[in-house]
């Protein structure tokens, strides 16, 4: 899921090379975080997080033939 994150982000934002992405999984449930540069957090977030919501929701389909739970947090 991490890679997944970090390509869809490095094709949204203006400065790519800022983009990190962690993974943490505990048991059945994985958390990604996805840090961007402060100016490229509203690329990243879309208006009314509309973008945002379609990263989690790429994430989640992504993450159904592994039965886990995947959280996505943009920080």
């Amino acid at each position: 899921m991490k890679e997944l994150v970090e390509v869809i982000a490095k094709a949204l934002v203006d400065h790519p090379e800022e983009v990190v992405v962690t993974e943490k999984t505990e048991g059945r449930n994985t958390k990604v975080e996805l840090h961007v540069a402060p100016g490229d957090m509203g690329k990243v977030i879309g208006k009314q997080g509309r973008i945002a919501k379609a990263i989690r929701t790429v994430v989640k389909a992504a993450s159904v033939g592994d039965k886990t739970k995947v959280d996505v947090d943009i920080i």
